[in-house]
Parts: structure tokens; C-alpha cells; sequence
């Protein structure tokens, strides 16, 4: 019986093809050559998070950036990721919000590490700007929210307040009990308490 040779042809492209910009901590872009084919961003989701989006729209959800990242990458070199439609690219645009929140955090001497905004060994928080709004996230945040901002300028200057302001438990009462006849006490908050339930109360 003859022998009969099939030639098989990958469509899998190399993943050294694309090109990660990162926009914020919480947002990056993936390029290949100047085209946008993806978009991995971050929400308030508490079990999944990280979000693969294209033209806008979310494609696929998971609990960390490398799930969203393989998922994204797979299907990309399969050809089985939706085509981002054509758009005017924004690396520039990510730089730039890079430099501002750089130049913005020199004013204070705060350092950026990959994971925040730092005043030498303590995380104050991080800062972003995504799709044109600023927001903001208090290390000493419980559900670490994001808090709308008007700038850079604003959103550091309120991890700068939150530094400023870590008032004693004493001092607090104090300063609250200044011109009031009723007496105060800590009612058994510890000074870390008070200091990250109140900063931000004071810083605005």
C-alpha cells in the first residue's frame, strides 16, 4: 500500500511577537508591532479580578494576571482571539501617565516599586489612570477601593496626606474633644486603627 506524506503547517505565532506596555499597576496593553490585540486590566471583583478585554469588551476573567496572561497568549497564537479593531495606539499615552505619577512622587521623595508607591520601606499605595480617569488606592485601605482623583498631582498628594496624618489614638481625641464638653475616649481602638480609619477623613 503506498505511503502517503501529509505536510502539516502551524498557525501558532511566537509569542516574542508581542510587546507588553504597561499603563498603570493595574492595566497593560499588549502589542504586536504599532496594533493593539489585547488589553489586561483589574477590578474590584474579590474572587476574579483579572480581566483579558478587547475592543472594550471583556473576553475572559480569572484570579491572577498570569491566568488572564496565557489565556490571552494561547489564544493569540492559535488565531482564535477576537481582532482588535483598528484604533490609534496609546503607548505614548501610558508613558506619559508613567512620567506624571514619577514626577509628582520625586516632589515627595516617594519611590516606584512594581507593586505601589512607596516612603522608603512603607507602601503608601498605588496610583492609575484608567481611561482617562485617575484613582487612587490607600495601602492602609481595608477593601482597597479605588478613589477617584482629578490628577496625578491629587492622587499623590492624598498618599502623602495619609502619611502626614497617622494620629495617636491620643492625639485624636484630643484634637476632637477640643472645644466639646462631652468627654472622649479610644473605646479600645489602637492607634493603627484610628490612624487608618481617619486619614483619609482628614486629607479631604
Amino acid at each position: 500500500m503506498p505511503q502517503t506524506i501529509t505536510t502539516v503547517t502551524s498557525c501558532v505565532k511566537p509569542v516574542e511577537e508581542l510587546r507588553s506596555v504597561e499603563i498603570s499597576f493595574e492595566d497593560y496593553e499588549f502589542y504586536t508591532g504599532q496594533k493593539l490585540v489585547a488589553r489586561i486590566t483589574h477590578d474590584d471583583d474579590l474572587t476574579q479580578p483579572w480581566i483579558v478585554m478587547v475592543n472594550g469588551e471583556e473576553i475572559y476573567r480569572a484570579n491572577t494576571f498570569k491566568r488572564c496572561h496565557s489565556y490571552m497568549t494561547w489564544h493569540y497564537q492559535r488565531g482564535t482571539l477576537p481582532i482588535q479593531e483598528e484604533e490609534t495606539p496609546v503607548a505614548t499615552t501610558g508613558n506619559e501617565i508613567m512620567v506624571q505619577i514619577a514626577d509628582e512622587c520625586e516632589k515627595y521623595g516617594f519611590e516606584i516599586l512594581n507593586d505601589g508607591i512607596y516612603d522608603h520601606d512603607q507602601k503608601l499605595g498605588e496610583v492609575g489612570c484608567t481611561k482617562s480617569r485617575w484613582w487612587v488606592i490607600r495601602a492602609t485601605s481595608v477593601h482597597q477601593h479605588k478613589i477617584p482623583c482629578d490628577s496625578a498631582f491629587d492622587a499623590v498628594w492624598v498618599l502623602s496626606m495619609v502619611e502626614l496624618t497617622q494620629l495617636s489614638c491620643k492625639e485624636l481625641v484630643m484634637l476632637l474633644s477640643h472645644d466639646s464638653n462631652d468627654p472622649l475616649d479610644c473605646v479600645g481602638f489602637t492607634d493603627f486603627e484610628f490612624a487608618s480609619g481617619v486619614s483619609w477623613e482628614l486629607a479631604v
